[in-house]
């Protein structure tokens, strides 16, 4: 069995999953389409929480997006293939999705380049957040608009840039200064808060 083929099979294994367990499909479809606002909120959370660790994480997570995105993109130009159910028959698709080329994986890179920053970040929650971005990669899979290759791709690719970047980040002395005018700005608008917890 070739790699394609494998591919294929462990597809079907997981799509199927959504036939024989009907009652977790609508955790699954909320895992694929919204567990992004979720993402947004945190990630807005964690910046008005006002320490800078949490800034400086936010600003690696969304610096190891735009580089896992723009890698993502010239993968996709290296090899293309279009969504499981636009290519394969009975598919269980639960939602719906264009046909373009799904490779690799969008929601995968976006999740993982926030989620392993965290990770990096933060150890307590860390494994947490890792559990969260392959449930929601799982999910696209389940849903029917990604083969696990997508997934696999979308994966490697933002662990290695949010490795990359939360290395570079807290030592641009660019960022350094954005941040500390942008808590001089905060000072100026709400001089009255306590910024005893900042580190």
């Amino acid at each position: 069995m070739d790699l394609s083929q494998m591919n294929v099979e462990l597809f079907r294994i997981i799509n199927d999953l959504g036939k024989e367990h009907t009652y977790l499909n609508h955790t699954f479809i909320f895992l694929a389409e919204y567990m992004v606002f979720v993402l947004g909120l945190m990630a807005l959370i964690f910046w008005f929480t006002r320490r800078k660790e949490n800034r400086f994480m936010i600003i690696s997570a969304a610096a190891a997006f735009i580089m896992a995105e723009i890698i993502g993109k010239i993968a996709g130009k290296l090899h293309s293939n279009n969504q499981p159910f636009a290519e394969l028959s009975n598919v269980n698709k639960l939602i719906e999705k264009a046909v373009d080329n799904s490779f690799p994986s969008d929601h995968t890179i976006l999740f993982f380049a926030f989620c392993t920053t965290f990770f990096i970040y933060q150890k307590r929650w860390g494994y947490l957040w890792i559990i969260i971005a392959l449930l929601v990669g799982v999910s696209r899979i389940w849903v029917g608009v990604h083969y696990p290759a997508d997934v696999l791709a979308g994966a490697l690719i933002s662990i290695v840039s949010a490795i990359i970047v939360s290395y570079i980040v807290p030592r641009l002395n660019f960022i350094k200064k954005f941040l500390l005018l942008y808590e001089k700005g905060e000072k100026y608008i709400f001089p009255g808060r306590d910024r005893s917890r900042e580190l």
